[in-house]
């Protein structure tokens, strides 16, 4: 099946339509009424410098259920005895840079382009995209940062400039969610790092279910607090 060419109208092929790598469509914009609409049927923008936009949905598509958090035994000691301090949206932009000067996995460049890190700082802006710092002696470390939809988080990216920031900052986020009642962090990818915290891979129709349950819940707009 053809890849879809996007047109100037905020509209979406049918998931289903998907490749089975998951791309779906290309083209489009980046504006917030895009992203959200995008987010809210379980796709997502990813791609790199010289490319046009690529949306995807993944099948399968990995999740982290907030009551299956685990936390390995060592992190667990870690967060009984933290060398580091965690915040929510108090530096989203310094957080976006650190997660875009991330060397790939896959090669030189950063797949968060000058205009990605604009349109989520604009999501920020408008109170839909949230960060979560991690310091140490009053420096950023650490962290990451993704869109909240309703009672779901679609984790976007994470840094780490000391060992263990990273998956500290996915700890408290994590419990964070818990206690506000989300159904489930998205993955987008699967990653064995992201497995080792309990996240597992749904099929489409699964995946589809929850978040059109879960995003016809109350967005909680604005700035994230510690409390």
């Amino acid at each position: 099946m053809p890849v879809h060419a996007l047109s100037p109208r905020i509209l979406f092929p049918p998931v289903e339509h998907a490749e089975p790598d998951g791309l779906l469509a290309v083209g489009g914009d980046l504006s917030p009424e895009r992203l959200l609409h995008a987010y809210s049927k379980g796709i997502f923008p990813w791609y790199g410098p010289g490319s046009p936009i690529l949306w995807w949905t993944p099948d399968p598509r990995l999740v982290l259920f907030p009551q299956e958090l685990h936390i390995p035994r060592s992190l667990g000691r870690l967060m009984r005895k933290p060398p580091f301090h965690a915040s929510f949206d108090r530096d989203f932009a310094r957080v976006i840079g650190h997660c875009a000067a991330m060397p790939r996995r896959n090669g030189p460049g950063t797949w968060l382009v000058p205009e990605m890190q604009r349109a989520y700082n604009l999501l920020h802006d408008v109170g839909l995209a949230h960060s979560v710092e991690v310091w140490a002696d009053g420096e950023l470390v650490g962290g990451l940062y993704g869109v909240a939809l309703g009672r779901v988080f679609f984790g976007e990216s994470m840094f780490h400039l000391r060992p263990n920031a990273s998956k500290f900052a996915l700890v408290h986020l994590v419990q964070r969610l818990r206690r506000w009642d989300f159904q489930m962090l998205d993955c987008q990818q699967t990653t064995p790092h992201m497995q080792r915290f309990g996240a597992r891979e749904i099929r489409r129709p699964e995946f589809m279910a929850i978040l059109e349950e879960a995003t016809i819940q109350p967005t909680i707009f604005g700035r994230w607090t510690e409390s």
